[in-house]
């Protein structure tokens, strides 16, 4: 066997971002912060937006459920943005056809709640009705062949399909709210009330007036109703008020720019007897609020998520309303994923030795080991671990043939990494009650051996060199 050659990790080509710290907590404890996650679907799902920014930002924890990495989710169209470029609007731009296929997705929803089609045209029609758009600025509105409607709600710009218009709740008045307050589709309410202003947080089974938005929300809340989930009473203690946080900043309403054609733009291009067929067609921006709201959280693996309570304590695990102990996650994660134990001995090993290990599933392995995070440096290492004694016997949790090794370290080659099989040796003394808690981690040994193919005609050159 012979001894394994380091090789450097390679640095990726464009890198646009800097490095800010490997942990999500300070040497000196000054900006400690309490993130908070929550299970669901037996997956750790974090919600805050700030506990996002702060987990992945340092040390590069977990990923975007939309995304492919960093949770950078928006459903503003790119093209539409550079397009609008002139318009001074921080909120996103989609096309007509995009909201009409959110209004669908909302009249679906309402539809498995029982309600008749006449109350569902009443509320949608309410709710996705143009709003006045103060934000643009009139001198850098207009383009080549567009136009950027900011007046008020009119007969003219109403028609979105063919729904009746009723109030069923108070509209939340975009004049009342600051450029800041729209952040990439994520807005919070602005007008006073908070959740219960929104006109979609006020249905129910039955038609709801101004003067019930309370009862309301309370209804919305039991059944999780909508796009969004509804605030429920406040909690006295930090952790709960942090919670009501961010339910809040998910009833808000968001504001959306939905281009649309201005049919009373269309102009002929000159006053030929083809003028139908000549029109040039120009588009708006309308305001409207978006009637299903799809919010990216940031989803933990379960390796992950016992680091940062384990390892940080900077994490705090909902089942529920009930934080969860180590002891419990520990018992919960290994029921789950019958592996967790292996993995997480690996997971913990290379993370105290400054790698940032992820899933290696599309890989065919258990961990990725990136220097640095996966934005500043190519995975180096395809990780295996496995579980064994003293004498490297074991049940193995993933028994290779020479055909299988041999493929598995070819791919590995292929997409220029190596593969390394990660033993995790256990004390032949040491019982299943002391496997049953995290405790067992201090007395796990660990040796790494690295697999290369050995490729004779370059052996014969080498010894030829020699």
């Amino acid at each position: 066997m012979a001894e394994a050659v380091f090789r450097p990790p390679r640095r990726k080509r464009r890198v646009f971002e800097s490095y800010e710290a490997p942990f999500p907590v300070d040497v000196g404890g000054e900006d400690f912060r309490m993130c908070q996650a929550e299970i669901m679907n037996n997956n750790v799902i974090v919600r805050n937006p700030e506990d996002i920014e702060r987990l992945y930002n340092k040390g590069y924890f977990g990923k975007g459920i939309l995304s492919k990495s960093r949770p950078v989710y928006s459903i503003s169209n790119p093209y539409l943005v550079s397009k609008w470029q002139g318009a001074n609007v921080n909120m996103p731009i989609i096309t007509s056809k995009k909201y009409q296929r959110r209004v669908q997705w909302a009249k679906s929803i309402l539809q498995e709640q029982g309600l008749d089609d006449c109350s569902i045209t009443e509320i949608l029609k309410n709710y996705t009705k143009p709003l006045e758009l103060p934000l643009l600025e009139q001198e850098g509105a207009e383009q080549t062949g567009d136009s950027c409607n900011s007046t008020g709600p009119n007969a003219e710009n109403t028609e979105l399909s063919s729904h009746s218009s009723a109030d069923t709740g108070r509209v939340v008045d975009p004049e009342s709210c600051s450029p800041e307050c729209h952040n990439e589709g994520h807005q919070k309410a602005c007008s006073e009330g908070g959740p219960a202003s929104d006109s979609m947080a006020a249905f129910g089974p039955k038609e709801q007036k101004p003067a019930d938005l309370k009862g309301a929300a309370e209804v919305s809340c039991q059944k999780h109703s909508f796009c969004v989930r509804c605030s429920c009473k406040a909690k006295e203690s930090t952790e709960h008020k942090s919670c009501e946080m961010v339910e809040s900043n998910e009833c808000a309403p968001e504001y959306v720019l939905v281009e649309e054609e201005d049919e009373s733009g269309l102009c002929p291009e000159s006053d030929s007897a083809h003028e139908q067929e000549n029109l040039v067609k120009k588009e708006k921006l309308v305001c409207r609020k978006n009637p299903f709201r799809i919010f990216e959280y940031l989803q933990l693996s379960l390796e992950e998520a016992f680091f940062l309570v384990y390892a940080l304590g900077c994490l705090t695990i909902y089942y529920g309303e009930e934080p969860l102990t180590i002891l419990k996650l520990w018992e919960f994660f290994s029921e789950v994923k019958p592996s967790f134990k292996t993995i997480y001995m690996a997971y913990h090993y290379f993370r105290s030795k400054g790698w940032v290990p992820k899933v290696g599933l599309k890989y065919g392995t258990d961990l990725l080991l990136y220097r640095k995070g996966p934005p500043f440096y190519h995975a180096s290492y395809s990780v295996i671990a496995e579980l064994v004694d003293d004498t490297f016997e074991g049940s193995l949790r993933r028994p290779f043939t020479w055909n299988s090794l041999s493929g598995l370290n070819r791919t590995t080659v292929n997409a220029s990494k190596e593969l390394m099989l990660c033993y995790l040796i256990r004390p032949s003394d040491m019982t299943e009650k002391e496997m049953s808690t995290p405790e067992c981690l201090k007395r796990i040994k660990v040796q790494e051996l690295i697999v290369t193919r050995w490729v004779s005609s370059r052996e014969r050159s080498e010894q030829d060199d020699l």
